[in-house]
């Protein structure tokens, strides 16, 4: 998408780093609290297991079917207004949310809450392109990680925390709280000193696109979470199967489309760029999915509290952050073959969490360390680099256009791993013990995940920053 590059720095460009990271706390929180929060939801609500899936899903499915139309409408009418108007929106949804008296409307305002972060998400990094000279982005993009990494090993904690604490018998409810002030914060410092720029007017949105794609998204995703409670009836093969001609039917109209496509047409004939998405598509499905099930496991299943899970889930994230940040110091040397090594140590660690688990009685916490800290360790060697490999291999016109449709593929397939894999693990729950149930759906993982590593080979070799110095030697 294009962008507006600066001439000359943006007097308060720091306060809109700060705001920008913000919107990313908040929505990284967001994407990770109700994992661990969700058992007392349900306790306090009602609900079925679909009720858990639908709280996560609700949010990711809707994130994703408007994030790329969201950042093509703020180059059209302004990304500040969209910013705005996305963290106002936000911040009341997740008020709506803290206040929902059942499970239907908690579901509905997280549905919204996940359209209003599409709006908001997309705006930030247009932004620090305006009012960032070049020179100074490796600094800001040095800042994301930490602070993004900070964020993700203390949402499940912070989680977990927050609900054993229950203060004024809030419960579940401070999860969504805490975004209030971060959103009337950021909102506040947003106002006085975002750039007021419009990067394309005069360019017109793919409504037909975004409305195929949303309705494929939506078919492929209610049956797997809605068929298992209800005996998988037949609509809901049917429905499977409309969503997968929808997305047929997607694909072949953005290839005739000419004007302001959702998904460039060099895109969409770019096998190594859509091999790239197929391996994104598997790999977070499989990763997005089990750490729901995680959760699930430790409260579901083993009868632990909100903050012991949320303490249990701490050495995926810290083996993630960690090798994430090895990650850069090796791409120049490894390349894709970065990727590979990630995902084949992914399914080690989870080979290894299944053993650990399988079997009759109690299962301790210690037992999912090993396991979930290698798995951790894995994903973060294909997190930190897989973007940047895949985006190698993509025209400098449809970078944009290109990175939008990565992150809403990501986001599109944590909706769908966690309407499968939780399935799974419900499924498989109702028949094993709370162990076995685990190990089976770790093992299930692999699948996805050999998926992953065969379409690895197509990515190109080395990463951008390879790519471009080899052509100048």
């Amino acid at each position: 998408m294009p962008t507006v590059a600066p001439s000359t720095s943006h007097a308060a460009r720091w306060l809109v780093l700060a705001v920008v990271l913000c919107a990313e706390v908040m929505d990284l929180l967001d994407s990770t609290v109700v994992n661990v929060a969700g058992p007392s939801i349900r306790a306090d609500l009602g609900g079925g297991a679909a009720t858990l899936q639908w709280l996560n899903a609700g949010y990711t499915l809707t994130f994703a079917v408007l994030l790329i139309t969201s950042a093509r409408l703020g180059d059209i009418v302004g990304r500040r207004r969209l910013f705005l108007i996305g963290a106002a929106g936000f911040t009341a949804a997740s008020a709506l949310c803290a206040a929902a008296p059942g499970p239907e409307l908690l579901i509905a305002f997280r549905v919204l809450q996940g359209g209003f972060g599409a709006v908001l998400i997309p705006q930030g990094f247009g932004m620090l392109n305006e009012v960032f000279p070049e020179e100074e982005m490796g600094k800001v993009f040095g800042l994301f990680g930490p602070i993004v990494g900070a964020a993700a090993v203390a949402g499940p904690v912070l989680a977990g925390g927050l609900v054993d604490l229950d203060l004024l018998g809030s419960g579940w409810r401070l999860v969504f709280l805490i975004n209030i002030p971060i959103g009337v914060v950021a909102l506040a410092i947003a106002a006085r000193v975002l750039p007021r720029t419009v990067a394309a007017p005069g360019t017109r949105l793919d409504v037909p696109g975004m409305l195929l794609v949303g309705a494929a998204a939506f078919a492929l995703i209610y049956p797997l979470i809605q068929g298992r409670e209800e005996g998988w009836p037949a609509w809901s093969f049917a429905l499977f199967a409309a969503g997968l001609a929808l997305l047929g039917v997607f694909a072949a109209y953005e290839r005739r489309r000419q004007d302001s496509p959702l998904i460039e047409r060099a895109l969409i004939k770019n096998t190594s760029f859509t091999s790239g998405l197929a391996l994104a598509l598997a790999f977070f499905a499989s990763v997005g999915g089990l750490l729901l099930v995680l959760s699930l496991f430790c409260q579901v299943g083993q009868g632990l509290s909100a903050s012991r899970t949320g303490l249990a889930l701490t050495p995926y994230s810290l083996g993630m952050i960690a090798s994430m940040m090895a990650s850069f110091r090796l791409v120049d040397r490894l390349g894709r073959a970065l990727v590979q090594i990630g995902l084949v140590t992914t399914a080690l660690g989870l080979g290894l969490l299944a053993a650990m688990v399988a079997g009759d009685g109690d299962v301790s916490t210690w037992s999912l360390v090993p396991g979930t800290a290698i798995a951790g360790a894995g994903s973060g060697l294909v997190f930190g680099q897989l973007f940047d490999i895949i985006l190698t291999g993509v025209g400098e016109q449809e970078i944009g256009s290109a990175s939008g449709v990565l992150n809403a593929t990501q986001q599109l397939a944590f909706a769908l791993g966690v309407a499968g894999v939780a399935t799974l693990f419900f499924a498989e729950l109702s028949r094993h013990p709370s162990g076995d149930a685990l190990a089976i759906t770790a093992l299930a993982t692999l699948v996805p995940l050999a998926i992953s590593l065969a379409l690895a080979f197509r990515l190109p070799p080395k990463a951008t920053a390879q790519a471009d110095g080899a052509s100048t030697e």
